[in-house]
């Protein structure tokens, strides 16, 4: 692929697509205080980002770093909302450059594709497979502490085979050394711009599996990817391959990483898929179930507004509609009865 010109520094910091890329950081956050406090005088704000940028003087500030623990424990940086600005300031100029690259299977933080897509697409494989072989067999594999082990090195020889314009890889660079991480690896976890660099990366492997070792039925999920193969022989080779390129990406497989017949089903994005149907994964049923029970005591306590619990149903509800589980949804429906307490805030 050609290398980029070097405009592209100013067309990311360009006033428009710095406005642009304000109000893809607001979405759905415009009433947060640090949000409000930005817009309050936002053309000067706006303006001060694009001087320091230009000028090279622009630095990231200090994340908020909390611990998340659902679906597993992780620790994000969530960076100030001005740096969001740079972050999606950046992605919006740079990443249609490597979205030509990526595979169609590629499905984690690509628009039109997402994890329901993705189930879907493995749910195809295996019924492609077995009209094949009969007996297909499944590798499922991710990386050990993916984004906290990604080394800057890789990556960036990576952008510069698609990019060449320096200021935007300097930016870019700034950017991955922030937020506390250890020099030369590592990145942030709630950075925009660490989604798709997470996805530069490893698009190196999707080649090297689907083009090189000629793979096809192949999908990849940020870190967590799923190949469906005709036999145990087949996936045990092409296991030792994909371990071959992580290790060649300074990276390793996860120790949970195993082959095994497609007739068990497979966990991948939340569900468990087999030929024939998709289920709802059972710790994800587990854990919407306890959620209920929680909010029909806090609302029968006047703790939460219905239309907080709402908002967890809807949720729950636009998961179940991608599988097989209408009676489990109806059990949880049935079980979920909510008796308004004497508070005004419980009504």
């Amino acid at each position: 692929m050609p290398r980029t010109h070097n405009n592209l520094f100013e067309q990311i910091t360009s006033f428009d697509n710095l406005w642009a890329a304000y109000l893809d950081a607001r979405r759905g956050k415009r009433y947060r205080p640090e949000v409000a406090q930005f817009a309050a005088n936002l053309e000067e704000n706006l303006l001060s980002l694009h001087n320091h940028l230009t000028w090279g003087s622009w630095q990231p500030g200090r994340a908020r770093e909390f611990r998340v623990f659902e679906p597993k424990q992780r620790d994000i940086q969530a960076p100030p909302f001005a740096d969001r600005i740079v972050h999606h300031a950046l992605v919006r100029v740079v990443e249609p450059l490597f979205e030509r690259r990526f595979i169609h299977h590629s499905y984690a933080c690509r628009v039109g594709k997402g994890a329901q897509r993705a189930v879907h697409a493995v749910q195809a494989m295996i019924r492609a497979e077995q009209r094949r072989s009969a007996k297909p067999w499944i590798i499922k594999a991710d990386i050990k502490s993916y984004f906290a082990s990604i080394r800057h090195d890789v990556l960036f020889d990576a952008v510069a085979r698609v990019i060449s314009c320096r200021p935007t890889i300097a930016l870019w660079r700034r950017i991955a050394r922030a937020y506390g991480h250890e020099a030369g690896i590592g990145l942030p976890v709630g950075a925009l711009t660490s989604q798709l660099a997470a996805n530069v990366v490893l698009d190196q492997l999707d080649h090297a599996i689907t083009d090189h070792a000629g793979v096809g039925r192949y999908v990849r999920y940020m870190d967590d990817t799923v190949i469906v193969l005709p036999s145990k022989s087949a996936a045990q080779a092409v296991l030792a391959t994909l371990e071959d390129e992580v290790t060649r990406l300074g990276l390793r497989l996860n120790p949970k990483t195993r082959i095994f017949p497609a007739q068990q089903g497979v966990d991948f994005c939340g569900y468990r898929a087999w030929a024939t149907h998709i289920l709802p994964r059972k710790t994800n049923t587990r854990r919407a179930r306890r959620d209920f029970q929680r909010l029909q005591a806090a609302y029968a306590a006047g703790l939460v507004t219905l239309h907080q619990v709402r908002d967890r149903l809807m949720s729950y509800l636009a998961y179940a509609k991608h599988c097989s589980a209408h009676a489990l949804t109806a059990g949880l429906l049935n079980d979920l009865v909510l008796t308004p307490s004497n508070s005004p805030y419980g009504a």
